[in-house]
């Protein structure tokens, strides 16, 4: 194949990888066109997850942080309190108590709520294994960057210095005295 019709990643593939450009995975070959149009490759992850995001998906996020703060517990251990106090003294002297002990209507929400709450937690913690793993493959692509830019640079700074050798090795023979 000539390089006129050669694929334009295939020379760094085959440089910087030593692989042909079938074999390489997508993050390589995404690293490898970055380098190729000379443009940075970090991106922020949580930005990336947010972009790709439904709304069903970011709802469960925030009911997951909102259901797991020390603020919803201790609401709502005040009003499972409440419902309690007003159940058994407040309403229960009036003869109007709506839930008496054993409040079987409260152990009723407090299983429904339950019952959908961790499916919401659950689908909250999928979409935050999924946000790692998207960090996970940036971070790759940044250091699979770095390292062959630094690979790059090594490259440059022998071909250099093999440049200035030659050059010294050629006016040896011109500095050298006569006999």
């Amino acid at each position: 194949m000539s390089n006129s019709t050669q694929h334009p990643l295939q020379h760094l593939a085959q440089n910087l990888l030593g692989k042909a450009i079938h074999e390489l995975e997508p993050e390589e070959s995404h690293v490898l066109e970055q380098i190729r149009q000379r443009r940075p490759i970090s991106r922020d992850a949580a930005d990336a997850s947010d972009e790709q995001s439904s709304f069903g998906e970011r709802l469960s996020d925030r009911v997951a942080s909102v259901g797991g703060s020390w603020t919803f517990i201790i609401c709502f251990s005040l009003t499972m309190l409440g419902w309690m106090l007003l159940n058994t003294d407040v309403l229960s002297h009036f003869g109007m108590a709506f839930d008496p002990y054993p409040y079987i209507f409260l152990n009723l929400m407090l299983s429904t709520l339950a019952a959908i709450q961790a499916p919401i937690i659950m689908m909250s913690q999928n979409r935050q294994a999924t946000k790692d793993r998207l960090a996970a493959r940036l971070d790759f692509e940044v250091n699979l960057r770095a390292e062959l830019e630094i690979m790059r640079l090594h490259e440059k700074i022998d071909q250099r210095i093999q440049q200035r050798l030659d050059q010294i090795l050629q006016r040896l023979p011109e500095q050298r005295p006569q006999d």
